[in-house]
């Protein structure tokens, strides 16, 4: 039978379920699966010791408390967690040190015993990656006992594997150069969807003499789905310009006239938004009462009869809509 019976793991319940038994609400998941028992008095993490010392290949953990009550649930926990693993509901997956530990259960042994406060526990490996990770893990669950949910919190590197690697965090533009910087995240939630449909909202006005910073964040969206989850989605975009956004979409000499500027600053970044498949439309009712024509609208980008026409068909056709209004 597959057994991990890691005490450092012993640790990360009794912060909530023991430690405060005695002082304080719990804040753990309970050993029925419920919350941790609380309790009105001023105990704390002071009345539990955990201490670790380094094997060749792995560690020996004494966790014990002079409190008997807390003594007993130490012991307790170790007959709980063994349940736990068996019927596979780890805990803490979120962690990455965590979730590669059980990963790896059947290639740790374990040994414990009962000691009048407590347990002992020895944790070995045969593989010496999985005796890296026992090490590593038994220095969290150090940090645990000294700092409570401060360290609890937190996300712990696998030993060789840090996601902190600034070369993995580098900013990248994988289909919109110079414009709309974005990292990839192979690993967090909700990667870019397949198929996704969004309608991006445009209202606010900008320096005329600047690129529109609605824009370049169109640009983000664009990059993200192209290369900040861990595989590229194709996604379908359009953007809709009205209010104070609608003359960003001038052509130069319509945009030079009405601004006094060299050009349109817009143009550039908006012409790679098509060249990507990106939809834009603008206004055509804010437009004429703005005293501009559709004929002086780039030639990329449609005049549509209203914003409110965009909108509507869009939702219907299954587009998010995101407003831009800064």
């Amino acid at each position: 039978m597959m057994r991990l019976l890691l005490m450092s793991l012993v640790a990360v319940l009794l912060l909530g379920d023991v430690l405060y038994a005695q002082g304080g609400p719990g804040r753990g998941r309970g050993f029925q699966g419920g919350r941790g028992p609380g309790g009105g008095g001023q105990g704390g993490p002071g009345q539990h010791d955990e201490r670790h010392a380094a094997l060749p290949n792995g560690v020996e953990t004494l966790t014990e408390s002079d409190v008997p009550e807390i003594a007993a649930k130490i012991q307790e926990h170790v007959d709980w967690m063994e349940v736990r693993v068996r019927e596979t509901n780890p805990i803490r997956m979120r962690d990455p040190l965590f979730a590669e530990i059980f990963r790896h259960t059947d290639k740790i042994e374990i040994q414990h015993e009962n000691t009048e406060k407590g347990v002992r526990v020895t944790e070995t490996s045969n593989d010496p990656y999985v005796t890296k990770l026992i090490q590593a893990h038994a220095k969290v669950v150090s940090g645990f006992v000294e700092r409570g949910f401060a360290e609890a919190m937190k996300n712990h590197a696998i030993p060789g594997k840090s996601d902190d690697n600034p070369a993995s965090l580098a900013p990248t533009n994988p289909v919109i150069p110079k414009h709309g910087s974005v990292v990839r995240l192979p690993n967090a939630a909700h990667q870019p969807r397949e198929g996704t449909k969004v309608l991006i909202d445009v209202t606010a006005g900008s320096d005329p003499g600047e690129l529109h910073k609605a824009i370049e964040k169109v640009a983000k969206y664009v990059n993200i789905y192209a290369g900040g989850g861990a595989e590229p989605a194709q996604g379908k975009f359009a953007v809709i310009f009205h209010g104070d956004a609608t003359l960003a979409v001038l052509n130069d000499d319509a945009y030079a006239k009405r601004f006094q500027t060299p050009m349109n600053p817009n143009l550039d970044l908006l012409h790679q938004l098509h060249e990507n498949g990106v939809e834009l439309f603008v206004c055509g009712q804010t437009l004429i009462s703005k005293e501009a024509k559709p004929e002086e609208v780039a030639v990329f980008i449609d005049t549509a009869v209203s914003a409110l026409t965009v909108v509507s068909n869009l939702h219907a056709d299954g587009y998010a809509h995101i407003q831009l209004n800064k």
